[in-house]
């Protein structure tokens, strides 16, 4: 395929070797334990923070520069003839012999041949500690010997990235960065660090809680802390004086542009190689902080622990250790090899991102404004459950304590600060349900629903609690139609101007509390099943009310939200309806028809006529579109979407979030080849079959791929950080190859093209490994015929819970 041009997948899928630099766009990595953590790309630029990209920013980035790409982590090389280059290509741009970047599970490796030298560097982030490393290995692969001069660089950002980006002229004033000869190390804080969002005359009189560290086991003949005199006057990160100079300038800094640069030197013989390690991390601030502390409390530890190639190969170690049983919770065989690869590798690492990521630090995302996201987070668990439930359970407590006593809840929050914003978006209070269904199912601990948990404005009460207040609230916020209001944006935040005066109805979110009704009131019924049962009666009642209110939304939805062939989408606050027949733009959602099937709402027919109509009206040859036909009349009684580019973003794109849903749609009508269908042109790797076209990453998913409405058609944007990445794995594993978990084990009912034989999978659920093998001999796209376990039969098709350390052997045959 076309994309053999810059690169492939290793043959285990668990790297993307990337064959040159020059890619169409940064294909970036993410290294990181969860705390730190860095962007990288295959060219070596990207950025660091810990915790908070925002809060707690280490390295700076410039968004839409150009160059593109810049800053990143440099490690220049001199050598005696004067030539310099970078081990990155970037920022230098000089024309590798050979160059190969491999795009690793929590690590990255950049390799190069130039004026004979052979270079390796590997970032990676240990597991335990808050710092990166960079393992660099050199090989003189000619007979003479080289002397190379070596500067290891990073541009600081140190404390508030949006502060920095806005108000840098000033707030440089408060940077302190210095040398010292003792540690070989240069160590920078900030004086002042804002912490709030908005402008304000009062200041916060706080220093950044933090210290950088920045060193090597190279020797440093010299240092620049200023990033002026490091680069220099009308030159870039391509040229630099400092490096131009035998010796940089031993600029330490009080007031300035910050940076990190450290100079040494290598001398290799004919054929010699020689190792050595970058560090860069951070520490906690001292509590009487006075100034520049040298060395910052716990930075010579650190250091003296990593600064060495031994242990830093121990740590690399570790990190594809863990990523190999993180993995593991899930191996599949299909006949579908990108299918695999998703599944079994990148589907599960992109879900990990954006966990522990939030959705808030990319190329696209700058982590800038808006925090974590609840409606996002409750999402994002769905892909780490698998593997590491004890943290989705931490996480789940820490959002549902953004939830207010009367049900509503921030709709995003900082992570540092715990403050946050409450918008008003008509969905939110239903993510956490959902997100507490999804752990139970999983874990089947049932002792969590008895956790308690603060309410934001004051309170607390048990998880179950918690739960039923965000249904309860939702409903309160009906119209006299029974059907939710839109408020100022649902799922789809570009439509905020359908319901903001309080009068326009969400068709999606009334579909969606459906959904949530529906759900909740039969994990009521599971937990009542259990002994003891705390107040039983009133859960009891509780799931019976539940069903009441699902179908009293359920018959508004068909009686006043069926537009003849599909389902409108939503009636704005003016009366009129978005999503109908009768409309010239925007005439079909794809959520409003995906989600009637889901949820139920729909019967048999509708929801079979609904699906077939998004066929027809939304499908392109690279998967479905969001809506149709997009609009090209801005519409102040609808919003942001009219204002988008057609074809692109929310107006009519192939949206990557909504194709899951779609999928998941067809599975739940039984369309396996059309689920299928949709699941495998939306694959990145198929998508990027044209890579100079897609441009983004092809080995995770984008947020959406310009549909046929604009001339770019083809064309990705926003990789890594979308909910499509966790919803199209779950899709997989869970509806296409139908195993999933329930309440009262793992369901098996496959939903596949009627053209596979069968597939396998082995899965990991609640201590117990199950090898489950599904044989289609009849070739049909659905149904369970029977299932075997251990050789035995059983009555329907839940798998029950085995106890931890089993080995379950499971045969289902489809007919």
């Amino acid at each position: 395929m076309a994309l053999d041009k810059y690169g492939y997948f290793s043959e285990d899928g668990r790297e993307f070797i990337i064959t040159r630099p020059d890619t169409p766009a940064p294909w970036v990595n993410y290294i990181s334990n969860g705390r730190y953590t860095g962007l990288v790309s295959n060219t070596g630029g990207g950025f660091s923070y810990w915790m908070d990209p925002r809060d707690s920013r280490i390295t700076r980035f410039r968004y839409n520069s150009l160059p593109i790409d810049r800053p990143g982590r440099y490690v220049y090389i001199k050598d005696e003839d004067g030539e310099t280059w970078s081990l990155s290509w970037q920022p230098t741009g000089h024309k590798p012999d050979s160059y190969e970047c491999r795009i690793g599970q929590g690590y990255q490796t950049i390799k190069q041949q130039y004026r004979g030298i052979g270079s390796e560097i590997a970032y990676f982030v240990p597991l335990g500690d808050d710092l990166e490393i960079w393992l660099i290995k050199l090989r003189n692969e000619t007979y003479e010997p080289k002397r190379l001069s070596i500067t290891s660089y990073v541009e600081l950002c140190l404390g508030h990235a949006l502060q920095d980006l806005i108000m840098q002229p000033n707030d440089q004033h408060f940077n302190l960065a210095r040398f010292s000869h003792d540690d070989n190390a240069i160590f920078a804080t900030k004086n002042y660090w804002v912490t709030n969002r908005g402008v304000s005359v009062a200041q916060p009189n706080q220093a950044w809680d933090k210290y950088v560290f920045f060193t090597s086991d190279l020797a440093a003949n010299s240092w620049d802390c200023l990033k002026d005199a490091f680069i220099g006057p009308w030159r870039s990160e391509a040229n630099p004086v400092g490096i131009e100079k035998d010796l940089l300038a031993n600029t330490d800094i009080t007031s300035g542009d910050a940076c990190a640069a450290l100079r040494g030197e290598v001398v290799l013989e004919a054929k010699q190689e020689a190792e050595f390690v970058v560090l860069m991390g951070c520490t906690p601030a001292s509590a009487d902080k006075d100034g520049l502390a040298i060395p910052p409390p716990g930075a010579r530890e650190m250091i003296a622990k990593y600064r060495s190639p031994k242990a830093a190969h121990e740590e690399l170690d570790k990190v594809k250790a863990y990523w190999d049983a993180y993995l593991a919770s899930v191996q599949v065989q299909t006949p579908d090899d990108e299918m695999n690869i998703m599944l079994n590798v990148w589907g599960k690492r992109q879900s990990w991102v954006t966990f522990n990521m939030n959705r808030n630090a990319g190329y696209y995302h700058g982590g800038l404004l808006f925090g974590v996201g609840i409606r996002d987070q409750c999402q994002d668990m769905m892909g780490p459950i698998l593997s590491v439930p004890d943290q989705v359970e931490d996480r789940l407590l820490e959002v549902l304590s953004k939830q207010f006593a009367d049900g509503s809840t921030l709709h995003n929050y900082f992570k540092l600060t715990g403050v946050g914003e409450k918008t008003g978006h008509s969905d939110t209070p239903l993510w956490l349900p959902l997100a507490v269904i999804n752990y139970l199912k999983e874990t089947g601990d049932w002792t969590f629903l008895m956790k308690i948990v603060p309410f934001y404005d004051g309170g607390e009460s048990d998880v179950l609690d918690h739960v039923m207040r965000a249904c309860d609230y939702v409903l309160s916020q009906l119209t006299e139609n029974n059907l939710p209001k839109f408020g100022p944006g649902d799922w789809n935040d570009t439509l905020d101007y359908v319901g903001r005066k309080g009068i326009g109805e969400s068709v999606w979110v009334a579909h969606f509390l459906c959904y949530i009704r529906r759900e909740t009131a039969e994990m009521l019924d599971n937990f009542c099943e259990g002994t003891p049962c705390p107040g039983a009666v009133r859960i009891k009642e509780a799931a019976a009310r539940y069903r009441a209110q699902y179908d009293l939304i359920k018959a508004a939805l068909n009686d006043r939200c069926w537009d003849g062939e599909w389902y409108i989408r939503g009636i704005r606050d003016d009366g009129k309806v978005i999503g109908s027949a009768k409309n010239t733009e925007g005439r079909i959602f794809m959520n409003a028809q995906s989600w009637a099937a889901i949820s139920g709402v729909a019967d048999s027919r509708r929801a079979k006529m609904a699906m077939d109509s998004a066929d027809r009206l939304l499908i392109t040859s690279r998967g479905p579109k969001i809506l149709s036909p997009s609009y090209t009349q801005v519409d102040s009684g609808v919003g942001l979407a009219t204002r988008c580019v057609p074809g692109k973003k929310e107006n009519g794109a192939i949206f990557n979030h909504v194709a899951a849903w779609a999928i998941l749609g067809n599975c739940v009508i039984g369309e396996g080849n059309r689920a299928y269908s949709y699941y495998r042109k939306t694959l990145p790797m198929v998508q990027a079959t044209d890579p100079d076209v897609y441009k983004m990453e092809p080995y995770v998913y984008s947020e959406y791929v310009t549909s046929d409405d604009h001339p770019t058609f083809g064309q990705a944007s926003h990789a890594w950080l979308t909910g499509s990445g966790v919803w199209m794995f779950r899709d997989g594993l869970d509806y296409i190859l139908g195993v999933r978990p329930a309440y009262d084990g793992l369901l098996i009912d496959p939903c596949i093209p009627d053209s596979w034989d069968g597939y396998k999978v082995t899965r990991k659920f609640r201590g117990a490994t199950y090898q489950i093998e599904v044989k289609n001999p009849n070739h049909v796209q659905r149904g369970v015929a029977s299932i075997t376990v251990d050789g035995q039969p059983i009555e329907g098709n839940v798998i029950p819970a085995f106890d931890k350390g089993s080995l379950v052997r499971v045969v289902c045959v489809i007919g």
